[in-house]
């Protein structure tokens, strides 16, 4: 059994080494045991896309409910797949079959013990495709789960997939509890315990985790929607700690009970532009929109220079997915884009709204420098900020908009993951990109065992998306993340998680 089983390794290490370079500082000694002290943590939302763990779909949600729930597999702050709720699997040499060893005495946070038939309906529950794809896109490829006895789930695939057993992150919930967005109930280092909405959500440390049990008993996670409020929260004694400040709320924090520590997002912004509405149907208007941006000048505003440019849906950490020369696709050229847009029938230009969520001062301080730099070819760019659930209800969902600015993020963390959402049939591309080339290479890349064919083949969709300029790309952005003093065990994941369970007060708390 070792043919695939190499393969799948070098794949995951090959993609994941930079990860680990890049984000492995940061993190504290832990303490030992649980305290039974409360620390409160800032969002920028509230889970306005449910508790559900396999059907949310936003970042800010997924990146709490991972403390919350786990799957057969999880990551580790390196970026590292290891077992969870599995205690040890066998993969076949054909890449078909994948055997589990099931942990046992792992709790549900009800007190029930997790089984086998608990791990074979949470599958069976991501891979129902009655209303129209899975809710987890890989699962298309299983041809049948089994419980081969008390202790043992066998998984078999339809076609060798060297990315499936990321997929295998996803919730393990108890079977029959067809309602997990009421029912919360997983087998995290935490449990939920209570949520007033718009305002917090209430964590308490599980008591009977199978794991290293988390250090702080109580986590509040208190809604701070307003980002011009955050440091008056943060001094004033609100929150004790809060990710994704900027780096101009950095500075005001010197000297405070605070440090700022410093990593990267991981994750794709870009102007997302709704390929489906005039005038952005029309590649020549989206590639006039690229030449017109200059990503460093976004970023010596929006964080001090800090960040990393990106020419596509890729972000560098990942590796040898990452082609930075699609960072100079479009140079910044005005006459070029004035040429363009004349082209295209737009001689004088033309104006469209940016719909921003309000929440996001990263987002909205990016959106207002590409207002600025689009009135250098006649391009009107109105800056309209929206509340986050009418984001996710309009523009994710509804599909209602004309251009936005966000980030996106892989979770799981694979280049399918992010690249899935441009296909042509995707429930998740809202953007509304249809390009049977880009079918097609995506296609290749997840349906070949041949590392270096893949690698190819998913490049090849990052040049598409760039070529025929998908979206504005802009950035990766650094993340800084404000934490009192007598906090510790803060740690940068490759992904966009929050690992509550590793933060410790120190002895000044």
């Amino acid at each position: 059994m070792m043919t695939f089983k190499k393969l799948l390794r070098k794949g995951i290490a090959l993609m994941l080494v930079t990860m680990a370079v890049a984000l492995g500082g940061c993190s504290g000694d832990k303490a030992e045991g649980t305290s039974d002290g409360t620390i409160t943590i800032g969002i920028p939302q509230d889970l306005e896309d449910g508790l559900d763990p396999h059907k949310v779909s936003a970042a800010g949600t997924k990146e709490i409910l991972f403390n919350i729930y786990e799957g057969l597999v999880k990551y580790d702050e390196y970026g590292n797949l290891t077992p969870a709720l599995a205690q040890s699997y066998e993969i076949s040499d054909d890449g078909l079959t994948y055997r589990f060893s099931i942990r046992s005495g792992v709790k549900f946070h009800d007190g029930s013990e997790m089984s086998a038939d608990d791990v074979v309906y949470s599958i069976e529950r991501c891979a129902d495709a009655s209303a129209g794809e899975p809710l987890v896109p890989a699962f298309s490829n299983i041809a049948s789960v089994e419980k081969e006895d008390a202790g043992t789930v066998v998984i078999t695939l339809n076609a060798a997939d060297t990315e499936f057993l990321a997929s295998l992150t996803s919730a393990v919930i108890p079977a029959g509890n067809a309602d997990p967005a009421v029912n919360v109930i997983g087998t995290g280092p935490y449990r939920f315990v209570g949520r007033s909405p718009q305002e917090s959500i209430e964590l308490e440390a599980f008591d009977k985790y199978w794991g290293n049990k988390a250090h702080i008993k109580n986590v509040v996670l208190k809604v701070v929607a307003n980002p011009d409020a955050i440091v008056m929260e943060l001094t004033g004694g609100s929150i004790d700690m809060i990710a994704r400040i900027t780096d101009t709320q950095a500075e005001e924090l010197k000297g405070s009970d605070f440090k700022v520590l410093e990593g990267t997002m991981n994750l794709v912004q870009a102007m997302y532009l709704n390929n489906a509405v005039k005038p952005f149907n029309d590649v020549a208007v989206r590639q006039a929109l690229c030449y017109a941006i200059d990503p460093q000048q976004i970023m010596d505003f929006v964080s001090g220079g800090k960040g990393a440019e990106i020419g596509s849906s890729m972000f560098p950490a990942f590796g040898k997915y990452f082609d930075e020369s699609l960072n100079h696709v479009y140079d910044r050229d005005i006459e070029k884009a004035k040429e363009l847009l004349k082209v295209a029938g737009y001689p004088d230009g033309f104006s469209f709204t940016i719909s921003v969520p309000s929440n996001y001062q990263q987002h909205i301080s990016t959106a207002e420098v590409i207002s600025e730099q689009l009135k250098d070819i006649g391009v009107d760019a109105k800056i309209s900020l929206i509340e986050w659930d009418s984001w996710l209800s309009d523009v994710y969902v509804g599909r209602n908009y004309e251009a936005t600015v966000v980030g996106v993020d892989a979770s799981p963390l694979t280049a399918r993951a992010l690249l899935e959402r441009f296909t042509s049939d995707s429930g998740k591309n809202f953007i509304n990109f249809s390009s049977p080339a880009y079918d097609e290479a995506f296609k290749k890349a997840t349906s070949t065992m041949n590392d270096s064919v893949q690698t190819e083949s998913y490049k090849e969709c990052l040049s598409i998306l760039a070529n025929e300029a998908a979206n504005v790309y802009i950035q990766d952005l650094p993340t800084f993340v404000a934490i009192r003093n007598n906090i510790e065990g803060y740690k940068f994941y490759p992904l966009y998680v929050q690992d509550l369970a590793s933060l410790y007060f120190t002895e000044n708390k």
